[in-house]
This record gives structure tokens, C-alpha cells and sequence, in this order.
């Protein structure tokens, strides 16, 4: 069972849609008991990193969550800002990440952007995956992902960052680290890109 963890963020209605079409067992969640249950987790947010991570501290949920993450080992994946509170801390805001990889997310050099609008990348871009990266495995690399975001995930270690955008200039835009699995794109917009993805960390 996967839980998509629902804490008023994130398009959590358009993943359990493609979690329905394929065929996977999930549930759009906040309840203690069903996520202590669960056995993967999808971490949506939409909106700022502050926000998102003073709404799940209040929530209790931080707690939680890291018990079944870093103690039982589950399998969790951040989208957008759900990746970027994967982090230690944000220049966005003044509040801590959960830190389960270690790193800052940092703004975007709008200096290095060629043209207008500098911000925030939004659209369609390819990406380049490490080899072997499981996550991306059938994914059409050219056609790549939706994007909507000003900030990036800067990974402390080099060996997390398993996938990287060009924006400017190269930027990681999905990170892992044992069992934590961030992606800064939206899957849940990027229709066959975003379904592979989405299957994928379900048989990870």
C-alpha cells in the first residue's frame, strides 16, 4: 500500500488517479494509523517550503514519518516542495527541512538565464538520470517532465543527486539517498513520462 500523504498540498487527487489506472494499491491519507500502516509513501506539495513544513510539524505527522522512514526503512517520494523539505534548510524560509538527505535548497542564478521570464522554470524540459537509476527507468529522457519552480535541491553529496536539468546551468532535479527519493518536476503532469516514474517507485 502506498500512501499519499495528504496534508492540504499537492495535486494528491491527480496521483491516486494514475495509482487507480495502474492498478496500485494506495490511499490519500493523514491518518496515523493507515500511515504507520503503510509500506511506501508519495510526499506532494504545492506552494511554499515554510508553509509546508510548519503545516506537518503541527500536524504531528514529522514524527511519524521519521520513524517509518529512517528506522523501518520505507520508501518515500518528495515532489516539488515535497522534495525540496527532504533538505536540511531553504533560502526560501527560516525553518529547518526534515533532513532525511542531507543539503540546501537554494534559488536559482536568474544571472545565468539567457532570456525572459527568468523565473520560475516552468514547462517541459528533458533531464539526464544517473546510470542505473531505477526511477527513470523507460522514461522518454527527450520529451522529460513538467516543471514549476524557482528553488533547487543543492545535495551535500554529489552520489545523491541522481538526476540533473538544464536551466541556465546544470541543476539536480531528483535526488536519493537509501530508501528517500526526491524529484523536483511534477509526474503527475508529465502524462507518460510521469505514469513510468510514478510505476517505477512502486516496484523500486
Amino acid at each position: 500500500m502506498i500512501a499519499i500523504i495528504d496534508y492540504g498540498s499537492g495535486n494528491v487527487g491527480a496521483i491516486a488517479n494514475i495509482y487507480k489506472w495502474l492498478k496500485v494499491a494506495h490511499q490519500v491519507t493523514g491518518e496515523f494509523r493507515e500511515l504507520a500502516a503503510a509500506e511506501r509513501y508519495i510526499l506532494p506539495g504545492v506552494g511554499a517550503f515554510d508553509a509546508t513544513m510548519s503545516y506537518l510539524t503541527r500536524s504531528g505527522m514529522v514524527d511519524l514519518l521519521s520513524e517509518q522512514i529512517l528506522v523501518h526503512k520505507k520508501k518515500v517520494l518528495g515532489i516539488c516542495v515535497g522534495m525540496q523539505i527532504l533538505a536540511d534548510s531553504s533560502e526560501e524560509g527560516i525553518l529547518p527541512g526534515l533532513g532525511w538527505i542531507q543539503g540546501r535548497v537554494r534559488k536559482i542564478d536568474a544571472s545565468a538565464l539567457g532570456a525572459p521570464p527568468f523565473l520560475p522554470h516552468m514547462g517541459w524540459n528533458s533531464v539526464s538520470p544517473q546510470p542505473g537509476a531505477g526511477l527513470f527507468e523507460g522514461v522518454d529522457l527527450e520529451r522529460g517532465f513538467y516543471f514549476l519552480h524557482s528553488y533547487f535541491f543543492a545535495a551535500a553529496r554529489e552520489q545523491d543527486v541522481i538526476a540533473t536539468v538544464t536551466y541556465g546551468r546544470e541543476l539536480p532535479c531528483a535526488v536519493a539517498h537509501g530508501n528517500v527519493f526526491g524529484v523536483q518536476f511534477h509526474p503527475e503532469k508529465s502524462h507518460a513520462n510521469g505514469v513510468a516514474v510514478f510505476r517505477n517507485f512502486a516496484e523500486l
